[in-house]
């Protein structure tokens, strides 16, 4: 079963973004490549409950289980050893990809409190979008009373877009909220 968000871009991001940029192969196309999440945390290494909690809410809010990232090399400032958990990763392609970005537009970023929009400079210059989250109660499948603490993340939406314009334009297609407040099209990047 095609995804709703999936179906969307098929059926109307495509047709707009064929006539607002003029592509003349369907390979020019922007689309996702993939999602991103990442929880970094520091406490790991004086509590290995805050790991399991990381991992199994991030799994909850993913649909996919996460791998756990360890640190390279030792930093003693930061009382870090080598090969130590330091976070989580979860890297979304395909059905599962749609269906966590439709959630996270639908469901998950109108929870957030006095949410203006996302912050249209977060673009890296090539055409992938990435923001915070500090909390993941904003996502409805994770509840209060059964969460052990309080954990941001980031997100990184990775598209194969070659510029931040082109970028806006298709996020913004698919339905992502940027803030307005602030236009894009005003500031010169």
């Amino acid at each position: 079963m095609i995804q709703r968000l999936k179906k969307f871009y098929l059926d109307n991001v495509v047709p707009d973004l064929y006539q607002k940029f003029e592509y003349t192969n369907i390979h020019q196309l922007p689309y996702l490549k993939k999602i991103v999440i990442n929880c970094g945390f520091g406490e790991a290494s004086q509590n290995s409950k805050f790991l399991e909690g990381t991992i199994k809410d991030l799994s909850i809010i993913a649909s996919q289980k996460p791998i756990v990232t360890r640190a390279r090399k030792a930093i003693a400032g930061f009382q870090i050893r080598k090969k130590m958990p330091v976070g989580v990763c979860v890297t979304l392609r395909g059905e599962t990809m749609y269906a966590f970005l439709d959630r996270l537009i639908h469901l998950a970023l109108p929870r957030i409190k006095d949410f203006q929009g996302l912050n249209w400079k977060s673009f890296d210059g090539y055409g992938n979008f990435h923001f915070g989250i500090r909390e993941q109660l904003i996502f409805p499948e994770i509840h209060y009373d059964k969460i052990d603490k309080i954990r941001g993340m980031n997100i990184s939406i990775i598209t194969s877009c070659h510029t931040d314009t082109e970028a806006l334009h298709f996020l913004t297609s698919l339905g992502i909220p940027f803030d307005s407040r602030d236009s894009f099209s005003t500031q010169e990047r």
